[in-house]
């Protein structure tokens, strides 16, 4: 390796490791020059450098190689002030890889494919294997309920009996993934029934420094196929969301490609207000980074503000990275962190070495000093002490509403034209409600009732405060003769059963199981879409009178059609706001007014009912332990009874079977050979879709069930399965024939080229309106091209690689928008789909483009990153669009018809 010359021994206690010492460089931007062995202080070394641009700086020291890190990509990073101007493109190896079940199957699905078309070439198979550790956590599989009654109905048997038909349903899947970890090296499986992903993370997986070959230390960093990977930003390790496809890539060896990026530091003064919540402060930060602009960017957080910040109430705000749109929201290592790794059940041996580790390298922080203020690009600032009680919706997770203003906003919004805060009701329509008798008890049920409230989601499950404050006010609503509403779905899905053992332990959890928020599994659920279906009273009260009824819920997501098909208000909020608000049953209520009365007739207001911060911090002092941590996650990898019974074949090439509807093998290499595939121009091509703005990934590849009436339900009976057994979207990601047939399967989809809201299109030729599979279909018969003309920020959301894949399988070619989500562009780039741009200013409605036309365009050989394009349209107009192939290598991916092409093709030289 080029710079060799800076390993060092670190002696820490008893043991001597070895690090790449990047004072050795002997250059002001990044340390200053001090005598040789000596740790100078302060303990951040220069301020011309934030801490997340020197974690890139270390990893490229340690992996210049002259051929996939060159020392050129060293000092384009060492003269960051000036390369964050100039779009200069960097290399970046990750430490690591996490995956969760819904993005991990079709990632060993893509590497067991891969294997078979490496064999197919007549090269060795085992070229295809991860190189670096791979962590795969089982976390999506379960519904809140499978069988349609409340989780409530279950009582205490809610989690064993939806984890008994996780396995029942997901057998296959599990038993793939299973193979997958003994045929590939470096993949770790995490198995059903431990957590979210994004909590196991923080809690057990991350290394925050790595000890490796040789003893070599290096800072943990880490790419996951989830956009909230960004959580683990929280504990100071780097960390972002990449495409699944992406993400493959690097598992087998190859650098992510990315450009330098600039720094927004945001500084916290002061100290959160006595009612105010950790996601109070995240949906505050996530407002003003939206406003701000920060796509593509990082965040590093600073200021003494940040040292009253608990790990995870950073991780909270780190985990929301992707609403605001930023890359990361980093927060560096200091003595905070250490508390928490010990809190979390790490040895002394592992605290001590992170932090020694970090300061002779100059990567550790003093938040409290408040002279610590490296160069950012720009800065905000924030007093936290004006924090207010707020809530995010109806349909983004970056509206922020003010707890106070919540009931005029939403009653405001049921009239107003409609938007993505509104649903343009008819006026007379607006106050009618419906009665209700559910589980024996009759209730008003109207606009803004609250059917689905849930404790979920690894934005917040995994924040102490705020799930010890929900357990609070359950218990305060059960000693006051408070219940939920009889029309609401309750549920608790804990990141980690950590968050079980502190609520019982401090005696809380069974308040909240007497109001029936039971604990309903371990995993991503209400919040990707797992809620189960509401009972049939409600359903049936909501379809008949066009109710727009509300979610509330803990979660980072609330698109149209994420959380439920029937619920369009859904609002993110804390925890305690979710307990709340099923006991008070409408979003429509003053919150500063009378919100329940109990049975002897006592009005009770907030201040009744709600904790204060310093009345959770008793409670979170005295039962957040870290025995509770050594205690679950002792034998996590170990797994079930049902999983160790898994049987799998032992082979390196995976015996696929033609009758599964869960595993398929994928057909993206098929025919594959050593040569690059033809270049050609897209000709004559027809617009399956219109899109406006703001289409997420939710609405390209949905992860929840499987309507009934769909492409994928058809296929799914053709082939003898029951509905009972259709499972979600997210569950058969194993299967392309499926996930095909789901792309664009959202009934809340709008496209310009359809007559009504839903998951339809025009087949233009025939002026037919067909589901959107059906006229892909047609269109790929007739060996017409198709491209999808859409809005500002497409695919934004989860980082879907399906949301790239299944348009792929419906021939798209090429996707026209205003702008990209930063994910879903490399995604899009990984399958060979060309993402174009118009230019500023413009769009279709602009250039006068219904869809119905036919689209020419000619795509040079010698295709430069960022090249204007020239468009024909088959009206006679004419315009250019923006290729946004960002860099050199992308290119390269596309020429050869995608990023895992590019692989095969590599690893077989």
């Amino acid at each position: 390796m080029a710079y060799n010359n800076l390993i060092r021994d670190l002696t820490i206690g008893d043991n001597v490791y070895k690090f790449f010492d990047l004072n050795g460089l002997g250059d002001a931007r990044y340390s200053k020059l001090f005598p040789e062995n000596v740790i100078p202080q302060p303990l951040f070394l220069s301020d011309e450098l934030p801490i997340s641009i020197k974690y890139l700086l270390e990893a490229a020291v340690r992996h210049c190689d002259e051929f996939h890190v060159l020392k050129k990509d060293v000092e384009t990073i060492l003269d960051w002030k000036n390369s964050q101007r100039k779009q200069a493109e960097i290399p970046f190896k990750p430490a690591r890889v996490i995956l969760q079940d819904f993005t991990g199957v079709p990632a060993v699905v893509d590497l067991a494919a891969m294997r078979d078309a490496v064999q197919n070439m007549g090269a060795d198979p085992a070229k295809i294997n991860p190189v670096c550790p791979v962590d795969l956590v089982i976390d999506h599989s379960v519904q809140v309920d499978h069988y349609g009654k409340y989780v409530f109905d279950f009582d205490l048997d809610a989690l064993a009996k939806n984890q008994s038909i996780e396995f029942e349903r997901n057998r296959e899947r599990f038993n793939f993934l299973k193979w997958g970890s003994k045929a590939f090296d470096n993949l770790l499986i995490v198995p059903p029934g431990s957590g979210i992903v994004h909590q196991v993370n923080l809690e057990y997986l991350a290394r925050t420094v790595f000890v490796g070959k040789d003893g070599v230390l290096y800072p943990d960093s880490v790419v996951g196929t989830d956009s909230h990977t960004t959580m683990i930003d929280g504990s100071g390790v780097l960390g972002w969301g990449v495409g699944g496809i992406e993400a493959e890539a690097v598992m087998l060896g190859q650098p992510i490609s990315m450009v330098i990026p600039e720094v927004i530091g945001y500084e916290l003064i002061g100290t959160l207000s006595d009612t105010v919540t950790s996601t109070d402060l995240v949906l505050t930060i996530t407002k003003n980074l939206r406003d701000l602009g920060v796509v593509g960017k990082f965040v590093e957080f600073y200021g003494t503000g940040v040292a009253s910040l608990s790990i995870a109430d950073r991780a909270t705000i780190a985990n929301m990275c992707p609403e605001y749109g930023a890359t990361i929201g980093f927060f560096p290592v200091d003595k905070r962190t250490i508390d928490y790794l010990t809190q979390t059940g790490r040895d002394s041996d592992y605290t001590q070495r992170v932090e020694q580790y970090l300061k002779s390298v100059g990567m550790f922080v003093d938040f409290t000093n408040d002279s610590y203020r490296p160069t950012y690009t720009t800065t905000l600032k924030l007093d936290l002490g004006s924090v207010v009680s707020s809530v995010s919706g109806p349909k983004r997770p970056h509206d922020r509403v003010e707890l106070a203003t919540l009931a005029q906003d939403f009653t405001k919004g049921l009239t107003d034209k409609i938007s993505f805060k509104a649903f343009g009701l008819k006026p007379e329509d607006a106050t009618k409600t419906v009665t209700v008798t559910n589980n024996g008890r009759t209730a008003e049920l109207g606009h803004g009732s609250v059917v689905i409230a849930a404790i979920t989601s690894c934005t917040n499950t995994s924040n102490p405060s705020v799930m010890l404050a929900a357990g609070l006010v359950a218990k305060k609503a059960v000693e006051l003769g408070l219940n939920v509403q009889p029309y609401v779905k309750t549920s608790l899905s804990p990141g980690s059963g950590v968050v079980t053992k502190y609520l019982e332990a401090s005696g809380l959890l069974p308040y909240l199981e007497k109001i029936g928020f039971n604990i309903a599994g371990y995993g991503c659920m209400t919040c990707i879409g797992n809620s189960g279906p509401l009972d049939e009273p409600v359903t049936k009260a909501i379809e008949e009178n066009n109710l727009v009824v509300a979610g509330v819920l803990s979660g980072n997501r609330n698109f149209e059609g994420r959380i439920h098909p029937h619920v369009r208000a859904n609002y993110l909020a804390s925890p305690p706001l979710a307990v709340l608000y099923s006991i008070i049953g409408n979003v429509n209520v003053d919150i500063n007014g009378v919100l329940a009365v109990t049975p002897d007739g006592k009005e009770i207001r907030l201040a009744d009912i709600w904790p204060t911060r310093s009345e959770v911090a008793k409670f979170e002092e005295e039962f957040v332990k870290p025995q509770f941590f050594r205690e679950v996650y002792a034998n996590i990898e170990l797994g079930s009874n049902e999983w160790q019974q898994l049987e799998c074949p032992a082979v390196k090439l995976y015996p696929w079977d033609d009758n599964s509807t869960y595993i398929k093998k994928v057909p993206f290499f098929d025919g594959m050979t050593n040569e690059l595939p033809p270049q050609s121009d897209i000709t004559n091509a027809h617009v399956l879709l219109n899109l406006g703005d703001s289409v997420t990934t939710d609405h390209i590849s949905p992860a929840g069930s499987i309507s009934k009436t769909s492409p994928a339900a058809r296929f799914l009976a053709s082939r003898g399965v029951g509905q009972r057994d259709f499972n979600t979207y997210g569950a058969r990601r194993g299967n392309d024939e499926i996930m095909a047939r789901g792309t664009f399967a959202n009934i809340r989809l709008v496209n310009k080229l359809a007559s009504k809201v839903g998951p339809i299109t025009l087949h233009v030729p025939s002026g037919e309106e067909l589901d959107i599979f059906d006229a892909a279909k047609k269109y790929m018969d007739a060996g017409i091209p198709a491209i999808i003309l859409a809005g500002k920020e497409y695919g934004c959301g989860s980082s879907r690689d399906w949301a790239a894949k299944g348009p792929f399988l419906q021939g798209v070619k090429a996707v026209i928008a205003e702008s990209f989500e930063r994910i879903h562009r490399s995604n899009l780039i990984g399958m060979g789909i060309i993402p174009f741009q118009f230019q500023a200013g413009q769009n279709a409605d602009s250039l006068g483009l219904t869809g119905k036309e036919q689209f020419s365009i000619a795509v040079p050989s010698d295709l430069k990153p960022g090249q204007l394009v020239d468009v024909n349209v088959s009206n006679g107009t004419t315009f250019q669009v923006i290729c946004r192939f960002d860099t050199e290598v992308e290119l390269t991916y596309y020429r050869n018809g995608g990023i895992l092409q590019y692989m095969i093709r590599k690893l077989i030289q």
